[in-house]
């Protein structure tokens, strides 16, 4: 490795570091020296070069732990594994060593860390800008088969948070803060290194939490960057949100005006030196309050807004009413009374030219931040072709019709070297054996992978790898959770966030109609292991009792003689990304259940592709995409279309009651949910509640898929047992999983949005 221009060797770096030899080392000291050695390779690959910078403004980046991949893509990863082997040390040790910044939840800042890569990977010059969040979500914790919420501190002196002297002044009703900029250096394959700006404050104070993630959250100067997505069951969570928003956005603010100062800009001409990705709703005040940062430089408010409306852009990652931000109007005069004046001039613009109502921002006393976005941004796209469309014909129609030419689609991406070369180096080297190491820049290389689907030699050792990986979870999962699981079993896997759109309540029903089969004397050819992993979050009552059902069938069907031979659930805890990397290369079937037109996207559904895993899932989000590429012999569809599920919103058509009564099955399946086995093992609240929701609401329409998802489950599992079919199944995935690279959705987002030279 050429550090400042010298040949160094890891060896040497640590004998002049500690004066001994790799093998004396402790895990710490190896640890610590290579995050030194890779922020001083990361730090020489910093540019600023291109007149004009994107910005992406995100709530969260999921960005998992660095280490490794930030190897990989300095191109030294090999070197390191090899140096460490020589001398009786396992990269895997300092792998596990390493904290996982708890900057992000799911897929929203999964998405965002994915773009972070590929954005210094393309050598685009562009930063993400976010909050320091010192305890993240929560660290999930199982008691009493119940979701338990804890603190989860991961700021060490051995992190990858680099502090700057930025600082800014941010006024708030009735008092400032001063806010200190920390960077995380994000390393591009064999490119430049873009930074993940975050922002914090000093006087957070990290005792007022407890052995919960109960806090005073009226300290605001005490709790403002504590935790991502405070809870807003009350109205002082809710506010607390309002103040941690505008936070990010101010500071945001003023650094996009500095560093375009600095660059030559004389503001009048800011779009020409700075544009601003707006991920979701979270960050949409930074409309209000560049124009506000910009009068304050000079400019008049017409100018102000007409900049800004050429340097925003917006990514609408829903069509649920929920994540689509509406503020009540006196949390804004409460929190940033600065930014109600600018706002009612915006909507007064808006009112004064728009006879549609519905698309007006402020209306029944509330600030809509996503019309907001839509007005004064020049670009809106949705995530996945289905939902783009969707937001157009539907959702969004009312502004379609106003704004056509803003609307545009851009399908999710993963880092495919994070997801593949990371987490399943067996593979990787396997492609690389058959069709060179190209794709590993170029991810549509992974087309070549179709010229083997008939080679017997070839799909014998996928099929090789993919049992290895199981091996290594097995193996992970005893040591990390004390799970014991059966390598021979189909894993069958559905990890993402808790919400009962993604309808893990389906798969749940499903396990509690295999249990019942078992029982009867009707067993699999093999024995299924059934994974779950996801949090709820804190208000999300529900989500919580659904954990609470899997929590209990697994603690039923693993005391059951008669059944646990051939069925397993495995609820694994605190599902992240050190968990997810360990789940995916695993995985035989992935569950890719939501309701058609509910999930805009999903990218966990490319993660599993990618590694050879077979989709199981609704006409939804970007399956749509997978099954065009695929073909449908290699993924299997199943459920009611976007097109039914939304008439029957419309028409308000849907009783969930009668597909209980008319299915013997799904009634017997709901049922148990409140039997007496069940109500010995759990909580009587939380089973009935779940129980009465499904029955009397089922808002999602679990039932209606009910039927079809297990018969097409069940076929899933009878076409597993024909090995060498199956093996070309996977092949053909893998093989057609370079479109998802999040390259490919950067350099569109490029392309046709920011224009970045």
């Amino acid at each position: 490795m050429k550090i400042n221009g010298k040949e160094k060797d890891f060896a040497t770096i640590i004998k002049k570091k500690y004066g001994k030899g790799i093998a004396k080392c402790t895990t710490k000291e190896l640890y610590d020296t290579l995050l030194e050695t890779v922020k001083e390779l990361a730090k020489e690959k910093e540019s600023n070069e291109g007149k004009k910078k994107l910005y992406y403004i995100s709530a969260e980046f999921l960005i998992g732990k660095l280490l490794s991949n930030n190897l990989i893509n300095l191109g030294i990863y090999e070197e390191v594994k090899e140096t460490l082997k020589e001398n009786g040390k396992d990269l895997a040790d300092l792998e596990e060593y390493e904290a996982e910044p708890s900057l992000g939840n799911g897929g929203l800042g999964r998405l965002a860390a994915c773009f972070i890569d590929s954005i210094a990977t393309l050598g685009l010059n562009g930063d993400g800008v976010g909050l320091n969040y010192h305890y993240g979500l929560f660290k999930q914790v199982f008691e009493k088969n119940l979701q338990k919420e804890t603190p989860n501190p991961w700021i060490t002196e051995d992190s990858w948070l680099n502090k700057t002297e930025k600082t800014y002044e941010v006024n708030f009703g009735g008092f400032k803060v001063k806010s200190k900029l920390y960077d995380i250096d994000v390393v591009g394959y064999n490119n430049r290194t873009t930074k993940l700006h975050l922002f914090d404050i000093d006087t957070v104070d990290e005792s007022i939490v407890g052995e919960t993630i109960d806090f005073d959250k009226e300290q605001i100067e005490k709790n403002l960057t504590l935790f991502l997505y405070p809870d807003d069951s009350d109205d002082k969570g809710r506010l607390l949100r309002v103040y941690q928003q505008y936070f990010m956005v101010s500071n945001a603010a003023a650094l996009i005006i500095d560093e375009a100062v600095e660059k030559g800009s004389n503001l009048h001409d800011l779009a020409d030196y700075a544009t601003i990705q707006i991920n979701d709703t979270h960050p949409s005040m930074v409309i209000p309050e560049l124009v506000r940062q910009l009068q304050e430089k000079g400019l008049l408010m017409d100018e102000a807004i007409e900049i800004v409306s050429k340097v925003c852009a917006y990514t609408n990652h829903t069509i649920l009413a929920e994540a689509l931000e509406k503020w009540p109007i006196a949390f804004l005069d409460k929190a940033v009374p600065q930014l109600m004046p600018i706002i009612r001039e915006l909507d007064n613009r808006i009112k004064g030219k728009v006879k549609d109502e519905s698309t007006y921002i402020i209306k029944d006393g509330l600030v809509h931040m996503a019309h907001m976005d839509i007005h004064y941004g020049y670009s809106v796209n949705g995530v996945a072709y289905l939902h783009t469309e969707i937001l157009k014909n539907t959702e969004l129609n009312n502004f379609y019709k106003l704004y056509p030419e803003k609307f545009n689609n851009k399908t999710n991406g993963i880092t495919f070297r994070r997801w593949l070369m990371e987490c399943n180096p067996e593979l990787s080297a396997l492609i690389t054996e058959l069709i060179g190491d190209g794709w590993k820049k170029d991810a549509n290389e992974l087309e070549k992978l179709g010229n083997f689907v008939n080679d017997d030699d070839v799909l014998n050792k996928v099929l090789d790898v993919k049992h290895q990986k199981k091996v290594e979870l097995k193996n992970y999962l005893k040591a990390t959770q004390n799970i014991d699981i059966n390598e021979d079993s189909v894993f069958d896997i559905q990890v993402k966030r808790l919400h009962e759109y993604k309808r893990q309540q389906m798969n749940a029903l499903y396990v509690i109609n295999k249990y019942f089969e078992i029982k009867e004397g009707k067993l699999p050819k093999r024995p299924i292991t059934v994974f779950f992993g996801a949090k709820a979050a804190p208000a999300y009552v529900i989500a919580k009792d659904i954990i609470h059902l899997i929590l209990c069938l697994q603690q039923i069907i693993e005391k059951d003689p008669k059944v646990n031979k051939y069925l397993k659930v495995v609820m694994v805890e605190n599902y992240n990304v050190t968990l997810a990397e360990k789940l995916i290369p695993a995985c035989d079937i992935s569950e890719q259940i939501s309701l058609a037109s509910k999930e805009a996207s999903g990218t966990s559904n490319m993660k599993f592709m990618l590694n050879g895993a077979i989709t199981l899932g609704t006409m939804d989000g970007a399956n749509v995409e997978i099954a065009e590429l695929v073909g449908d012999d290699n993924i299997y569809t199943f459920g009611e279309s976007s097109e039914t599920v939304i008439k029957r919103y419309e028409d308000a058509s849907y009783v969930s009651k009668d597909y209980y009564d008319e299915d013997e099955d799904l009634q017997k399946a709901v049922d148990f949910i409140v039997s007496k086995e069940l109500l010995k093992v759990g909580c009587k609240e939380n089973l009935e509640r779940l129980y009465n929701e499904l029955l009397n609401k089922d808002w999602f329409m679990t039932f209606p898929d009910f039927k079809d998802f297990v018969e097409t489950r069940d076929k899933v599992y009878e076409d597993f047992e024909d090995r060498k079919a199956w093996a070309k199944k996977m092949l053909i995935n893998i093989s057609k999983a370079g479109f998802f690279s999040s390259d490919r959705t950067i350099a569109q987002y490029n392309d046709e949005i920011w224009k970045l030279k």
